[in-house]
Parts: C-alpha cells; sequence; structure tokens
C-alpha cells in the first residue's frame, strides 16, 4: 500500500503559504509516496511538484482543485488548466476528457464550497471518488456524511489533508493499493476504488492561523487591484 497525499495547496493558492519544495520536504519528511498539489484554479505549482518530486524520492501527481458553479472539485492526473465556473457535470467531463480522475472534496461542507448545497445526490454519484476525510474538520459530521453517502453508492474514498501550510502535508492520506509506484497507477487504484483512508484532524489553532492567513493574503490582493 502506497501512502498518497492528494490534497495539498501551495502559495500559489489564494490561501496557501509555502512553495512547492517546502510541500514536497514535508512529504518526504513524513514518509509519503506520492504527493499531489492541488491549488485553487491555479496549475503552476503542480506542474513543478510533477517535475521534482523524484528528486525527493516521491512520485509526483498533478492536479488542481477547480471551483466549479457547484463549488470544489479536485481533477487528478490533468495535463492542462480546467477553467473555474463550469457546470458541475462540465467540470466532471472536462477532468476525464484529459484522462484524471474527478474527486469531489467536503461535498457537505457547504461554509468551504462543498458541492451538496447545489447538486442532487445522483450528480455527486457521477463523480470517480468522494474524499470521505478532510483533516480541516470542525465537528467531523460533513466527513461522516461524504463516508456514509460512499458506502451507500460503491464510490471510492479518499482522504487528505488540505494543507494550506507545509507542516500539515500528510495529517491525512490515502492508502492506495497500487500495481506499481506511478501516477497513473495510483490514479487507475482510486478509479477502482483500491483504497483506504487515514487521517487525523488539524489542529483548530493551525487551522484557524491558515485560515487568517488567507483573509490577510485575500484583503492584500484587492489592495493591489484598486491600486
Amino acid at each position: 500500500m502506497l501512502s498518497v497525499e492528494l490534497h495539498a495547496h501551495s502559495e500559489l493558492s489564494h490561501d496557501g503559504r509555502d512553495p512547492v519544495d517546502l510541500l514536497l520536504e514535508q512529504a518526504e519528511a513524513v514518509g509519503l509516496d506520492a504527493l499531489a498539489i492541488t491549488d485553487h484554479d491555479e496549475f503552476d505549482a503542480s506542474l513543478e511538484a510533477a517535475r521534482k518530486a523524484p528528486e525527493y524520492g516521491l512520485v509526483g501527481i498533478p492536479g488542481m482543485e477547480i471551483t466549479s458553479k457547484a463549488g470544489h472539485v479536485l481533477g487528478l492526473g490533468i495535463e492542462e488548466a480546467i477553467e473555474a465556473g463550469l457546470p458541475f457535470d462540465e467540470t466532471l467531463d472536462r477532468i476525464r476528457e484529459q484522462g484524471g480522475v474527478a474527486v469531489v472534496p467536503h461535498p457537505f461542507q457547504e461554509s468551504r464550497h462543498g458541492v451538496m448545497a447545489n447538486i442532487t445526490r445522483g450528480q455527486l454519484r457521477a463523480a470517480d471518488a468522494i474524499e470521505v476525510y478532510n483533516s480541516r474538520l470542525l465537528t467531523g459530521r460533513g466527513n461522516r456524511q461524504a463516508e456514509e453517502f460512499a458506502q451507500t453508492y460503491g464510490l471510492p474514498m479518499t482522504a487528505g489533508s488540505d494543507a494550506h501550510i507545509s507542516e500539515m502535508v500528510g495529517q491525512a492520506v490515502t492508502r492506495v493499493d497500487a500495481d506499481e509506484r506511478s501516477a497513473e497507477s495510483i490514479l487507475d487504484a482510486v478509479r477502482e476504488g483500491r483504497t483506504a483512508v487515514d487521517g487525523k484532524r488539524t489542529p483548530w489553532r493551525i487551522s484557524f492561523r491558515q485560515a487568517a492567513g488567507g483573509a490577510k493574503r485575500r484583503v492584500v490582493a484587492k489592495l493591489l487591484e484598486l491600486f
């Protein structure tokens, strides 16, 4: 079983902090086998990480967290950036057209752009996998709802730290029964549901620090736009 981080953010995300190399260093330090950097509607850092990953003994998986009209969708294994603002179903189609895997993160957490506030259960069933453990939980209710949904409909399950600072990379991981140590094999295993989830809660003080840092950066960005 490989230990894979499928949901992490670099400084390219509006609420991220750290450069690619710090995330790769952390992934190596905690014994991960593979890392996907999934920035919000940004792709360049993920490509950089995929290129540099072997220097750290890791498999790099290109990806991004796409803001569809319904909410967030992880596109893993894609080759080009996918535009934000598309309908949920079209976002899934665009991911698959590139040979990627469409994973829906924190689907029941409306405050964090979870899609279930805006789509039907039938639409969610069209995803390739559901993130059932997101480390940045408050009560855990959203994670439990996601796991129950995935179990009810037989959907593959993943976990992710949703790290916005490097120290939290690997806080939640997907254990993948892959045939070989490669991005393609890992994503094939995710599609086929050969996964298990393992994770622990991001400490609240870290979650609040991440959120505060993201809010500060958004304010600065708005001010720069004005001037």
